[in-house]
């Protein structure tokens, strides 16, 4: 269960900007390496606020036009935070999940038109991993409504299942990740290759593909795939892995973060209808040592703006939008899971660079911006700590 402080307590440590030294090495075309340094204003400090603990959280965001956070937690639970009356926000209605390896509760999403409007009576989109026939499972999408009573409880209603990921077994690379397009007219959700490798180049079924939907979760008009030859009709892009980030900047262009196998994750400029190549081609090889052919190696397959090896491991990421950083402004902020940080990205067209990177002592699993412009991040696993993040 999620514990919450009467008080934030400050934390005496000031987190540092890593030298290029520590970094890892970062492939900017498929084939060089560069090496990392801090170009932005920030100096690498940061004042630490620890606002809660909560068990296995997965995803963190604020309610649009208010100053309260959700934590999604894998075993099942949401759990919100009024940062301004300093009190817990608990939601009813939440579905039954189906926990076990990478599967669970995923993402929490709301409509940032809604800003303005009573938080009772918000739509609320959740996914989570559910169960199907033969021990088989897949994400889903679920939509719902906000029936709150004083800030402290409110209860999803009428929440009903609007897509589904196809089912296979196992219990990884869901991905399930949501992010709604700036003019909100369609959602754009993850869907992982499920561990299965070859489906990501198989469009007949909707494994390793970003798809594109209407608010509704049927399949947006105009897909590029629709009406192909059995293709499945909802899909934007193919040949992703196991997409942790997405995320639009400031020009209006989806971006995505995934992992790669044994090195190679990497950071994509996601384009209509273009194949990203995995599993034919990766800057990383697989867990066994088997090699696979660079993502440069082949014209078919749209190149990603920068790779990591070794990995960074992805939990999620933003684009900074906020001014108390403002030499952030712009900047991709990517969670960093094995390597215990925030990665800082500069974005220069369709080119990225690692510009910064902030250590932070664990496995960070979700980043998020305060309406102020404040930084909050959410560390993995059990006890997982929230944490403001204010200049230092």
């Amino acid at each position: 269960m999620a514990h919450y402080p009467l008080l934030a307590v400050i934390l005496p440590l000031a987190i540092g900007l890593a030298s290029c030294s520590n970094a890892a090495n970062v492939d900017t075309d498929g084939a060089t390496n560069a090496a990392v340094a801090d170009t932005g204003e920030f100096d690498g400090n940061f004042a630490v606020a620890e606002m809660g603990t909560y068990d296995e959280p997965w995803a963190v965001t604020f309610i649009p036009g208010t100053e309260i956070v959700v934590v999604s937690e894998k075993a099942g639970g949401l759990k919100g935070y009024d940062t301004e009356a300093g009190k817990a926000l608990f939601f009813t209605g939440v579905p039954e999940v189906d926990y076990g390896g990478q599967g669970g509760m995923g993402d929490v999403a709301f409509l940032p038109s809604q800003a303005g409007s009573p938080l009772s009576g918000r739509t609320i989109y959740l996914s989570w991993a559910e169960a199907g026939s033969g021990d088989t499972r897949g994400a889903v999408v679920g939509r719902g409504t906000l029936s709150c009573e004083d800030h402290q409880t409110c209860a999803i209603e009428d929440l009903a299942v609007i897509w589904r990921q196809d089912k296979v077994t196992g219990r990884g690379h869901y991905s399930h990740r949501i992010v709604f397009s700036p003019d909100e007219q369609y959602m754009f959700v993850a869907s992982g290759d499920r561990q299965k490798l070859d489906p990501a180049q198989d469009t007949a079924n909707n494994l390793g593909s970003i798809v594109r939907l209407n608010l509704d979760g049927t399949p947006a008009q105009g897909n590029p795939l629709a009406g192909q030859g059995g293709a499945s009709p909802d899909i934007w892009s193919w040949g992703h892995r196991n997409i942790l980030g997405m995320d639009f900047d400031a020009q209006g262009r989806l971006w995505d973060m995934e992992h790669g196998p044994r090195g190679g994750d990497e950071l994509n400029l996601v384009r209509e209808g273009a194949n990203y190549g995995w599993p034919n081609v990766s800057d990383g090889i697989h867990y066994d040592g088997d090699p696979i052919p660079d993502n440069d190696t082949s014209d078919a397959y749209a190149l990603p703006a920068i790779t990591w090896t070794p990995v960074i491991a992805p939990g999620s990421m933003i684009f900074y939008r906020g001014d108390m950083f403002p030499g952030m402004k712009g900047d991709a902020l990517i969670a960093g899971l094995s390597s215990n940080a925030i990665i800082r990205v500069a974005i220069d067209g369709e080119d990225a660079r690692e510009v910064a990177r902030y250590p932070m002592e664990q496995r960070i699993r979700g980043v998020t911006q305060e309406p102020d412009g404040a930084l909050w991040v959410i560390e993995d696993g059990e006890g997982g700590r929230l944490l403001k993040l204010t200049p230092g």
